[in-house]
């Protein structure tokens, strides 16, 4: 039985009053994005979309493998790490790291782009580091003595998990992660966190989600926590949002329409979690153009595989549901249309203000969504999930507004007909539409 009492709010959860809204670059690199193309993608966001409130630019996982080229991982290679068992970013594709910079020069130019910066990294210990049995910063432990070689990662052979039990483990976890003394002087904002919400050998890591937790608290830099990959076990929902900011519901999600349809289960699931502070993920928006280097997902370089209905219907569920945004394609290629899915005011304030949002009924395939907005309006999201047109006819009664009520169609800006307070609305295949409802006072 999942509980609907609402969670109580967090310290933490100041970092991330609505969903982060920004670009991250797996979806079109992989683990090889270099120091200039994610200028260019920061570039593009500071001028495009950061007066809509995307913000966040990340570099996904291996910036520190220096011959990292597409998605596929290569095993057991060399990595650019320090004296003291932290990774560092591969000078190779990040010049601007040289000389132990780090990414601080990287993250001051998004800072001074008025964006942030974040970085994705692997739970856990390079085995470098055990192997080597190099020392860890502000203990007398070494990387050995607080490693847990049993607990490694399916598909990635980076790290070895860290056994919480082990004096250093917490000495580690704060000289190692982004608001954890090394990354915070870099100026990371946001890190994501990887095998860890979820695991196909060990499912989840609570001790080290803890470890974590203290660790940016005790830093002193605001940083947004994301966790993955998913799909997150609902029964710990509570323990994960009193210590995260974001938690995957899906192992890696791309432009599949099975990927899609099965979203609207697990956000039904997740909703009663959506609050200020802490976000349920539906995980990237494989959009535009992708699979320039990453050969995940089924293909190679393309547009995304979804159709416009597809893609106008995934953005209102996540907009709905309040799932964080990133954006996965490589933006500085988008097209008028796929810019247009990202900028619509009216469509991201749903995403920015509403409240309780929540599955409000589902008739096979037919389902309609639903979240209030603070001025008492009602944000209403039809979808049709079926492979053929139907016709979805809402009682606008069961909203409980009064007078004559009034309906926007917030993709198109246009008012609906409303007749008897029925609201009929023709969707194709896999269609949807996001309605406002208002009544008279």
């Amino acid at each position: 039985m999942i509980s609907s009492a609402r969670p109580q709010p967090q310290a933490h959860h100041r970092v991330a009053v609505t969903p982060p809204m920004g670009w991250n670059s797996w979806d079109c690199y992989g683990a090889s994005v270099t120091e200039l193309e994610v200028l260019g993608n920061a570039q593009y966001l500071a001028e495009h979309l950061k007066p809509f409130g995307w913000e966040y630019v990340v570099v996904d996982i291996q910036w520190y493998e220096p011959e990292a080229n597409s998605s596929v991982y290569r095993p057991f290679v060399p990595l650019e790490m320090d004296a003291y068992s932290r990774l560092m970013p591969s000078t190779r594709r990040f010049p601007s790291a040289a000389d132990g910079a780090g990414f601080k020069p990287l993250a001051d130019e998004l800072h001074r782009l008025g964006l942030k910066f974040g970085i994705h990294i692997m739970r856990g210990i390079p085995r470098q580091a055990v192997h080597a049995n190099t020392p860890i910063l502000g203990t007398n432990a070494r990387a050995r003595d607080i490693a847990h070689p049993n607990s490694i990662c399916p598909w990635n052979t980076d790290m070895y998990g860290v056994d919480a039990t082990k004096e250093g483990a917490q000495a580690y976890y704060d000289s190692l992660f982004p608001l954890f003394q090394l990354y915070a002087s870099w100026g990371v904002d946001f890190v994501k966190v990887d095998d860890i919400a979820a695991s196909r050998l060990y499912h989840f890591h609570p001790a080290e989600i803890e470890l974590i937790r203290r660790a940016i608290d005790r830093c002193g830099r605001e940083m947004v926590l994301s966790l993955s990959p998913g799909p997150a076990p609902v029964e710990h929902a509570q323990f994960l949002v009193d210590h995260a900011n974001m938690w995957r519901l899906t192992d890696d999600y791309w432009d599949h329409w099975d990927m899609l349809y099965a979203m609207f289960e697990r956000c039904d699931a997740w909703s009663a979690y959506v609050g200020s502070g802490h976000w349920p993920d539906c995980d990237m928006l494989p959009l535009g153009r992708i699979g320039l280097r990453s050969v995940d997902g089924g293909g190679r370089d393309r547009l995304t595989r979804f159709t416009p209905d597809e893609q106008r219907t995934m953005m209102t569920l996540w907009c709905l549901f309040r799932s964080p945004l990133m954006f996965g394609g490589e933006l500085r290629d988008n097209d008028e249309a796929t810019l247009a899915l990202l900028t619509n005011m009216d469509v991201l304030a749903v995403h920015r203000h509403g409240e309780r949002p929540r599955q409000l009924c589902r008739e096979g395939d037919l389902v309609v969504w639903t979240s209030d907005m603070p001025d008492g309006q009602v944000n209403l999201g039809l979808f049709n999930l079926y492979d053929r047109a139907e016709t979805i006819v809402f009682p606008l009664a069961e909203l409980g507004l009064h007078g004559t009520l009034h309906a926007s169609d917030l993709w198109v800006g246009q008012p609906m007909n409303v007749e008897r307070d029925v609201l009929s609305v023709h969707l194709e295949p896999h269609a949807s539409c996001l309605v406002q409802i208002s009544g008279d006072p």
